[in-house]
């Protein structure tokens, strides 16, 4: 394996725990219900700084999920198609380098 590849697989494991870290202690704190979800929508809305964070990540998860979509319909990498979950089910930070380390395999 490359080293290049060895990078982007360390920064999607690095984008999966990382944040988890952070969002983990909540949900055990809160729960998993719909509440802790209007807990969550409240607190991306918390004030102007937040919130174009949040949009800043969710344009960029769409942006990706197209790159990738457009992608995998012309090289046939379908194995490549788990980096749209990992993106919105962990985050960019995740889905971003799993799909540049599934990319960057040796095309057989």
């Amino acid at each position: 394996m490359s080293l290049l590849r060895l990078i982007f697989l360390g920064l999607a494991i690095w984008g999966a725990l990382h944040p988890m870290a952070y969002f983990g202690p909540y949900v055990i704190e809160s729960g998993i219900s719909l509440q802790t979800l209007d807990g969550l929508v409240a607190e991306w809305k918390a004030n102007e700084l937040v919130t174009g964070l949040y949009w800043d990540l969710v344009i960029s998860a769409i942006a990706l999920t197209v790159w990738i979509l457009a992608e995998v319909s012309v090289r046939r990498n379908w194995l490549a198609l788990i980096a749209i979950p990992a993106t919105f089910l962990i985050g960019v930070s995740c889905g971003l380098p799993l799909y540049l380390f599934l990319r960057s395999r040796p095309i057989q």
